[in-house]
């Protein structure tokens, strides 16, 4: 295999490894919802909005043909499905929860109508949806910024998830670089706001959370000292 072909399968495979792993964080709410029988400290809207997002990156990666997109954004959307089910399950406003999940959708549903109904050329539609698939994942990773004023305001890291924060770090280079190779920037560009939000959060924890400030100095103490 050439070192170019294998650069690619590698890139592919961590942005898949890492991509179902921060999707998999979700099987901890999962587990909460089940064990109490309730959605207490468990956000619906999260589950939602990701899994619109990977409809919309399955349709992209359909219509570009290819496989990594389509198989991530596959089991991303059945799992997060499967969240939002639970969460319905267990709920006592299903109402508001309905009508949500249904203005979303009604809004996926006319956005892949215009996609494909009202843009023939193929390469056209390509560019709208990969900058509609953009435009909603940038949202989507800057959408916490008000947790993380919180968290400035209270001095506090116990509203953030540092193992979801690692993942998030993991998933947005690993899909970056993917995108350098392919030279795609609906790819590029709405990963580096999760890069930079990732950089933040590990500043936040390093500030505010004395267990996780005392790891990182080990850690780095060890370093030298070996």
């Amino acid at each position: 295999m050439e070192a170019g072909g294998l650069a690619d399968s590698l890139l592919s495979g961590a942005c898949v490894l890492f991509t179902l792993g921060m999707f998999s964080t979700g099987l901890s709410d999962l587990k909460h919802m089940r064990m109490t029988r309730s959605v207490d400290s468990v956000q619906f809207l999260p589950f939602l909005t990701t899994d619109v997002n990977n409809l919309s990156w399955l349709s992209y990666g359909a219509l570009k043909g290819n496989w990594t997109l389509i198989v991530v954004n596959a089991v991303g959307a059945v799992l997060q499905t499967l969240y939002i089910l639970v969460y319905l399950h267990y709920c006592h406003r299903k109402r508001a929860v309905l009508l949500q999940t249904t203005t979303l959708l009604g809004v996926l549903v006319l956005g892949f109508a215009y996609f494909w109904l009202l843009v023939p050329d193929p390469e056209m539609r390509l560019q709208h949806l990969g900058l509609f698939c953009s435009v909603f994942t940038i949202s989507m990773y800057l959408s916490p910024l008000a947790d993380l004023a919180k968290v400035i305001r209270t001095k506090s890291t116990q509203r953030l998830s540092f193992s979801l924060t690692i993942a998030t770090l993991l998933t947005s280079a690993s899909w970056t670089l993917y995108g350098f190779r392919l030279k795609d920037p609906y790819i590029v560009v709405p990963n580096l706001p999760g890069i930079l939000t990732s950089f933040i959060r590990f500043w936040l924890f390093w500030k505010y959370s004395p267990g996780v400030r005392q790891e990182l100095s080990a850690s780095t103490n060890l370093r030298e000292f070996t």
